[in-house]
């Protein structure tokens, strides 16, 4: 059934359809809509659940990593600051394998205090050992959720669901929203594998000696490489019921490109309508989307970019003294390479900023014209820079 839905609604369908059984809640802009509207649910009996109205985010990890230890199927929402506040849980729940499912509404980190989009947010945690799938539409926000729960239990590590504030969170779109027959059919009941039972006691969670910590890292890290080898199989028997798949990376007219634009999240869509009028003129150019970051997908990047002889990263996030996060993770990638292409890193559209056509072909232009980045990256859609380097701010 089709609907007219915002983004942050598309995740709380799936998560009515998903038949949550624990769900934590604080409010924070973005995310707000989210779980307001999975309240409404339960008050409404649509969603037969126990809603959990906590203090803070930590507060919010810390109730699910409890219910999710005793086997229920749960879910919260996030964003910017709130993530940050959960980080100490964040690698909590990775390391006690439990497969919980947020939702983190991409959102600028503070200060100066912004409530508009930015990727730093959720990249800043991707070594905390949650998998990370970046939606681009309405409609893979409510299908990845979907996906997120079976792929969660499947390999036993928490999902990050990662949309773009406002952009997506809040406009409005038409989504195909599935049946429960359906829903049910891609997604079984939870039933783990270890969990609290008092008939059956065991300890959780306990010391961990030099003599096997490293083989609980070891696991974690081979639980990651079973979720990206899993992840086509996950997308066959969604494809099969649902009719659509996404892939851990996207290829769009790669094949020939002599440039090709790498991007994640909305900006992709704004991309795709900049290469195909750069096609109608004869341009040579292709876009790489990527919507899972962890596990990184490198043989696929690897597979889709080696043919180019240039590479534009589109980045909506910034680790300082390093760069664009994704631009570091494609350059990764591809450095094994005899014959890489070079890629070009632009920073763009941080804190809310449009991203626009014009912008993105500017991009490609800058990118053509040069035989090598002249740095590391270069920040796209500065208005002014009110200090100089190296001296003093606000």
């Amino acid at each position: 059934m089709w609907q007219v839905m915002e983004g942050s609604h598309a995740v709380a369908e799936a998560v009515r359809l998903a038949g949550v059984q624990v769900i934590s809640a604080y409010p924070i802009t973005p995310q707000t809509h989210i779980v307001e509207r999975i309240s409404e649910f339960c008050a409404a009996g649509l969603l037969e659940a126990r809603f959990l109205r906590v203090e803070s985010e930590h507060s919010a990890l810390a109730a699910l990593i409890g219910a999710s230890t005793a086997g229920v199927r749960t879910f919260t929402a996030t964003s910017s600051q709130g993530l940050a506040y959960m980080h100490e849980l964040l690698h909590w729940a990775s390391g006690a394998r439990l497969p919980i499912v947020m939702a983190e509404v991409n959102r600028a980190l503070a200060p100066g205090w912004n409530i508009w989009t930015d990727q730093t947010d959720s990249l800043s945690q991707r070594d905390t050992g949650w998998i990370q799938l970046y939606c681009e539409d309405g409609q893979e926000v409510l299908d990845t959720t979907l996906q997120a729960f079976r792929l969660a239990e499947w390999v036993n590590l928490p999902v990050m669901v990662v949309l773009d504030a406002f952009f997506l969170s809040h406009t409005h779109e038409p989504v195909q929203v599935p049946s429960q027959e359906e829903v049910d059919r891609f997604l079984p009941p939870f039933s783990p594998s270890f969990r609290l039972n008092t008939e059956t006691p065991c300890a959780f969670n306990q010391l961990a000696t030099p003599a096997v910590y490293m083989e609980m890292r070891y696991s974690i890290q081979q639980a990651m490489a079973s979720a990206l080898e899993r992840f086509p199989q996950l997308e066959d028997a969604f494809q099969t019921i649902m009719g659509r798949r996404y892939g851990a990376v996207e290829e769009v007219s790669t094949a020939d490109a002599d440039v090709i634009l790498v991007t994640s999240g909305t900006v992709t869509s704004t991309a795709r309508g900049v290469v195909e009028a750069l096609r109608n003129r004869g341009e040579k150019v292709g876009l790489l989307k990527i919507k899972l970051f962890r596990p990184f997908p490198a043989e696929a990047i690897r597979r889709h970019l080696r043919r180019a002889a240039k590479v534009a990263v589109l980045d909506r996030n910034f680790s300082f003294g390093a760069g664009g996060i994704f631009a570091q993770e494609v350059r990764a990638a591809l450095c094994n390479l005899k014959d890489r292409p070079q890629v070009f890193g632009y920073i763009v559209g941080l804190g809310g900023r449009d991203v626009t056509p014009a912008l993105i072909t500017e991009i490609c232009r800058k990118t053509w014209e040069r035989a090598h980045p002249e740095e590391a990256d270069e920040w796209m859609g500065l208005t002014e820079v009110p200090y100089e380097s190296g001296t003093a701010g606000p």
